[in-house]
């Protein structure tokens, strides 16, 4: 389970996150809901090693994960998917999913058929540099190649973000399958209401860096969570 007590993070004066705390348990969506600039990938940052905090606690698993790197996350079954995606452009599909395989033993060093299972056009495309692929594609290869770390969380920055609407329902449908798994905590980071609505077992709002508002699904009231996306 993924621990986040009283987390305060700061970019020099400025302070970005204030207080924040929420759980991530297996089997379940844990998400993250706010505006532009409230937070939202400040906190996903911190969680997978790429900013510091400087007041709180990120556990996994019972262990404080104090200043460890993103590689030491990743080692430990952290994994992410960021916004904007940040694959490889001028690697080919089947490159960009093997740049998963670093934190991986020798034995495990394969792409997982359920990538391909999920994401068909990814194995259509292996060959085709990720540069070329449309938005949406890039958005698939960024989970599979997430995937292929076999994580035991999943942090995902806004997957939803300039992606056509036919991919979103992919993209839904692959998290509701990793979530039905049972053996893996997935973080959303979204703006999109609805999507994150029909997603999500757990919420919680950001503004100002810091949580406003959580609950559970059957807890999510639509007229006063949206007015908080949108003030």
């Amino acid at each position: 389970m993924l621990s986040v007590e009283n987390v305060d993070l700061h970019y020099g004066a400025a302070q970005a996150l204030r207080s924040v705390s929420l759980t991530a348990e297996p089997g379940k969506v844990t998400t993250v809901l706010g505006r532009n600039g409230v937070g939202k990938t400040t906190l996903l940052r911190a969680i997978v090693g790429r900013n510091q905090i400087s007041g709180g606690q990120i556990a996994w698993n019972g262990s404080d994960l104090g200043r460890s790197k993103p590689d030491a996350r990743a080692r430990a079954g952290i994994a992410s998917v960021p916004q904007g995606r940040e694959i490889f452009p001028l690697l080919s599909v089947q490159e960009n999913l093997e740049t998963g395989f670093g934190m991986l033993p020798r034995s495990e060093r394969y792409v997982p058929s359920e990538v391909f299972d999920l994401f068909p056009v990814l194995k259509q495309m292996l060959g085709r540099r990720g540069g070329d692929l449309s938005g949406g594609q890039q958005q698939q290869l960024a989970i599979g190649r997430a995937m292929v770390m076999r994580p035991s969380l999943l942090v995902l920055d806004e997957p939803t973000e300039g992606i056509q609407p036919s991919i979103i329902q992919d993209i839904g449908r692959a998290i509701s399958y990793l979530r039905n798994r049972g053996d893996m905590a997935i973080l959303l980071v979204e703006q999109y209401y609805d999507f994150a609505r029909d997603l999500c077992d757990t919420f919680h709002v950001m503004d100002r860096g810091q949580i406003v508002k959580s609950g559970t699904r059957a807890e999510m009231v639509d007229d006063e969570v949206r007015a908080l996306l949108t003030v």
